[in-house]
C-alpha cells in the first residue's frame, strides 16, 4: 500500500509539473512577442546549445546513415531496386531521423542540463535572489534558453542530415557499389523542399519542448541536492516522451494523405 501511494503521489506531482510546464511556455511565448529576454545571455546558450552539440549529433547520424544504408541496401538491390537508396535514405533521414535524433541528443545533453543548473539555483534560492535584484527569472533564463534550443537545434538538424547522408554514401558504395552519381541522383529525384522544411519545423517544435520542460522542471525543484537529481531524470525521460508524442502529430499532419514521394 505505501509503494502505491508513493506511486500515485509521483505520477500527481508529474502531472502538476507538467502543468506548470504548459503554463510556463505560453508566458515564454509572450514574453518573446513582447521583446522581453536577455540578449547576452541568449547568445550565450546558442553557443552552449550548437556548437558543443554539434560533435555528438553528427558522429550519431553519421552512424545512424551508416546502419539504415546497411539494413536497407542490401534488400533494395535484391528486389532490384538498389538506385533507391539514396532517395529512400534521405526521406527517412529529413522526416524522421535527423530531427528526432538530434533532439534526443540534445534532451539528454542540454535538457538535463538546464534542469541541473536552474535547479541548482531554486534550491540554494538564487531565484529568490533574482526577484529581489527585479528580475524576471522567465526572462533571464528560461527565454534565451528557449531562443537557443529553437535557432540552433535546425541547424544541428540540417548539419546531421548531411552527415547522415555522407554515411549512407560511404557505405553504399563501398559496400555495395552503388555509384556515387546513382545514390545523389537519387536522393536529389526524391527529396522535395518540404521534405527539408518539415525537418526544420520539427526542429524547432522540438527545441521549444526541450527548453521549457528542461527549465520547468529545474524552476519546481524541492529537496536539496537529491531534488535536484530527481528533477534532472525526470526532465528528461518527459522531453524524451514529449519529442516523441509530437513527433507523431506532426508526422500526421505534414504527411498524412499526401501520397507517395517514390512515384513522379
Amino acid at each position: 500500500m505505501t509503494s502505491q501511494r508513493k506511486s500515485r503521489s509521483a505520477l500527481g506531482k508529474w502531472f502538476e509539473r507538467l502543468t506548470a510546464a504548459t503554463f510556463l511556455g505560453g508566458q515564454v511565448i509572450v514574453h518573446i512577442l513582447r521583446g522581453r529576454f536577455n540578449r547576452r545571455m541568449t547568445i550565450e546558450q546558442m553557443a552552449a546549445v550548437g556548437p558543443d552539440s554539434l560533435l555528438i549529433a553528427l558522429v550519431t547520424a553519421g552512424f545512424v546513415g551508416m546502419v539504415f544504408t546497411i539494413q536497407v541496401a542490401r534488400e533494395f538491390i535484391y528486389f532490384g531496386a538498389g538506385t533507391a537508396v539514396g532517395g529512400v535514405l534521405g526521406l527517412s533521414l529529413s522526416r524522421e531521423l535527423a530531427p528526432v535524433l538530434t533532439a534526443v541528443v540534445l534532451a539528454g545533453r542540454v535538457g538535463s542540463a538546464f534542469a541541473a543548473e536552474i535547479g541548482t539555483m531554486r534550491v540554494t534560492e538564487q531565484i529568490d535572489a533574482l526577484y529581489i535584484l527585479r528580475t524576471d527569472p522567465i526572462d533571464y533564463l528560461v527565454v534565451p534558453r528557449f531562443l537557443a534550443c529553437c535557432l540552433m537545434l535546425p541547424l544541428l538538424t540540417i548539419l546531421s542530415l548531411l552527415m547522415g547522408m555522407a554515411g549512407g554514401l560511404a557505405i553504399a558504395t563501398h559496400l555495395y557499389q552503388i555509384p556515387q552519381s546513382v545514390f545523389i541522383n537519387s536522393a536529389r529525384t526524391f527529396l522535395e523542399y518540404w521534405d527539408i522544411t518539415s525537418a526544420i519545423i520539427k526542429s524547432v517544435v522540438f527545441g521549444g519542448l526541450i527548453a521549457v520542460i528542461g527549465c520547468s522542471w529545474g524552476l519546481t525543484t524541492t529537496g536539496g541536492a537529491k531534488g535536484v537529481g530527481q528533477s534532472t531524470t525526470t526532465a528528461v525521460v518527459t522531453s524524451l516522451l514529449a519529442i516523441f508524442v509530437a513527433n507523431f502529430f506532426l508526422s500526421w499532419v505534414m504527411f498524412q494523405g499526401l501520397g507517395s514521394a517514390l512515384v513522379g
